[in-house]
C-alpha cells in the first residue's frame, strides 16, 4: 500500500508506535520503519556536490572533501524550575545557547541553536520528560554548517542491516553505537546459535553485544560411566551451533527497528 516508502513525520515515539501498530491491526500492513535522517551536503574531492538524506547513498569516504549538516533555531518555553534540565539535554545534543528572556518570574523563554539531526530522535519526548509536559518547543531551518558526520553500519549476524544504518556524528558515534546495539540485544529474539551485534565504522567495530544461543542440555541422559562421552557429546554441538551460526539467518521483528529510536539516556 505504501510501495517503495512513505516519508512521514510523527508527534514523538508514542505517536510513532500507535500508527504502526494501527496500520498492522486495522489494514494488516506489516511495515519497515528505519531510522529519520536529514538532508546533508557533500562536497567531492572531484567538485561534484552531492544532498543525500539516506545512508544507502553515502558515497565512499576518501572521496569526500568536507560534509555539511543542517542547523535550526529552536526556542523553548518552560516553566523556570525546569531551566537546568532542558539547558543540560539541549547541550548533550551539541545545542548552542544564544538567549535567556524571563518573560515573567516563573516562565522562560530559552533560544537555543541546535543540529537537526540530534532533535530527530527521542529529543521531543526528553523534553517532555524532563519538564514534566510543560515545555514547549518551536524552531525553524537555520543554515548548513560543516560538521565531522560519518555513516555507521549495523551488523546482526555479521551481515549489515541497511534499515538501520545511520549518519552520525564522529564525536557521538561510540556512544551511539553501544546504545544502538544494547537496544538490538533486547528486542531480537535469541535463536539457537549466538547472534553478534555489531557497530561499524568502514572496517573498525566501535561496539558490540551477544545475544546468547539457546543450549539443550545433551549430557542429561548421561549418568556416571566415562568422562570422555560427555565430552563428545558437548563437542558435536558446539560444532553443530558453529555450522548453524555460519549458514543460521536472524530474525529481526519489527519491534527492533522502533527500540533503536529509543535510546535511553541517563
Amino acid at each position: 500500500m505504501l510501495g517503495q516508502g512513505f516519508r512521514c513525520g510523527f508527534l514523538g515515539l508514542l505517536h510513532l508506535e500507535i500508527v504502526q501498530e494501527r496500520l498492522t491491526r486495522e489494514h494488516d500492513q506489516n511495515i519497515l520503519l528505519t531510522a529519520p535522517s536529514v538532508r546533508y551536503e557533500l562536497q567531492l574531492k572531484n567538485g561534484t556536490l552531492l544532498s543525500i538524506d539516506n545512508p544507502v547513498n553515502y558515497p565512499d569516504p576518501s572521496q569526500i572533501e568536507w560534509i555539511a549538516e543542517p542547523w535550526i533555531h529552536a526556542t523553548f518555553l518552560l516553566p523556570a524550575d525546569y531551566i537546568g534540565q532542558v539547558i543540560k539535554l539541549s547541550m548533550s545534543r551539541r545545542g548552542i545557547q544564544t538567549a535567556m528572556n524571563y518573560i515573567n518570574p516563573r516562565r522562560v523563554e530559552l533560544v537555543f541553536e541546535l543540529p537537526l539531526a540530534e532533535v530527530l530522535f527521542d529529543f521531543y519526548d526528553r523534553l517532555k520528560s524532563v519538564t514534566r509536559g510543560y515545555a514547549s518547543f518551536d524552531y525553524d531551518l537555520s543554515d548548513y554548517r560543516k560538521a565531522k558526520v560519518v555513516k555507521m553500519d549495523i551488523l546482526v549476524n555479521k551481515e549489515p542491516v541497511d534499515a538501520l544504518s545511520v549518519l552520525v556524528h564522529v564525536d557521538h558515534a561510540a556512544e551511539r553505537g553501544r546504545a544502538m546495539c544494547k537496544q538490538l540485544r533486547e528486542a531480537i529474539p535469541r535463536h539457537q546459535f549466538k547472534i553478534p551485534i555489531q557497530a561499524a565504522i568502514g572496517g573498525k567495530i566501535v561496539a558490540r553485544e551477544t545475544i546468547g544461543a539457546f543450549r539443550k542440555d545433551v549430557t542429561a541422559k548421561c549418568y556416571g560411566g566415562d568422562i570422555s562421552r560427555k565430552r563428545k557429546l558437548l563437542e558435536k554441538q558446539k560444532k553443530g551451533k558453529k555450522r548453524m551460526l555460519q549458514a543460521g539467518n536472524v530474525n529481526i521483528p519489527q519491534e527492533a527497528f522502533i527500540a533503536v529510536l529509543k535510546l535511553n539516556e541517563d
